[in-house]
């Protein structure tokens, strides 16, 4: 079931609307996951998950603390294994992570090298990849231009601020120049004036690159002010709880989209089913 704000602002339930395209980007179906705890028992973190992510989405996950959000993601993006059902990219099943899939995680300080410039930071996984030299130094400064770093290309991550660290981690995701962008909780860790700051950045970049973005955080606020849809999970083992879309219209404010009060009576409708109460 989907809630769609009506024009007071209050949440309604409905049935889904079936997807415009027949052909997601990215689906889930009966995904399972479970983790071996030792003398032979398991515990089961993902019980029975199926989602559709159309091209050009921008689909957020929330729920409980422990729900499973980091695990689905990385099942999604082939970063690890399920243990049952399936998912699919571009309707091929996923291994392992597709090359048209890039990740940008919440530890931005140890997924860059700090004895690597900024931009080399970003260059190598091109060269692994084998990406030219000269298409390698353009995409560099087409994607340093993009998150607004240009001038700090020599510098290294330790010379960096916590959000500058993590616009280069989006940058070198982006240089990948992905169809699909995976993000787990990326903006967690930076303060508040720093976070809108990214939230922003994200929403341009995303445009600008056409990328369809699968985001996971534990702040409904930024779910609400970021998605078109919003995946709630249940406490573990993980379900799909609700999918709620987001009637907000683009490009969002930080001012003005927050003070909306469709976003507020979204955000009182996501808070209650994440604390268990929306039933």
């Amino acid at each position: 079931m989907m809630q769609l704000p009506t024009t007071s602002g209050e949440p309604v339930t409905q049935p889904a609307a079936e997807p415009d395209r027949t052909s997601p980007l990215l689906e889930a179906r009966a995904l399972r996951k479970t983790y071996a705890i030792g003398r032979g028992e398991e515990r089961l973190a993902i019980a029975d998950i199926s989602l559709e992510v159309q091209p050009g989405e921008f689909v957020c996950i929330v729920g409980p603390s422990g729900a499973g959000k980091t695990t689905l993601l990385r099942c999604l993006s082939g970063l690890m294994p399920a243990s049952g059902g399936h998912a699919m990219f571009e309707g091929q099943p996923i291994r392992s992570v597709p090359a048209q899939v890039g990740i940008v995680f919440q530890d931005y300080s140890r997924s860059l090298f700090p004895w690597l410039s900024v931009r080399r930071n970003i260059a190598l996984p091109l060269k692994v990849r084998g990406v030219e030299k000269g298409e390698r130094e353009e995409r560099v400064r087409d994607v340093l231009s993009a998150v607004g770093l240009h001038d700090i290309e020599n510098r290294y991550p330790w010379q960096l601020s916590g959000g500058m660290q993590q616009r280069v981690a989006i940058a070198r995701a982006l240089a990948y120049r992905p169809e699909l962008l995976f993000m787990d909780e990326p903006f967690a860790s930076v303060d508040a004036q720093t976070r809108f700051e990214l939230e922003d950045l994200i929403l341009r970049v995303r445009s600008e690159y056409h990328v369809t973005v699968v985001f996971v955080t534990h702040d409904v606020d930024e779910a609400v002010y970021l998605g078109d849809r919003v995946v709630v999970l249940s406490r573990p083992p993980a379900r799909v709880d609700q999918i709620v879309g987001v009637g907000l219209p683009r490009p969002r404010n930080q001012l003005e989209t927050r003070a909306d009060p469709v976003f507020a009576s979204l955000r009182k409708t996501l808070l209650e089913l994440v604390m268990g109460l929306g039933h």
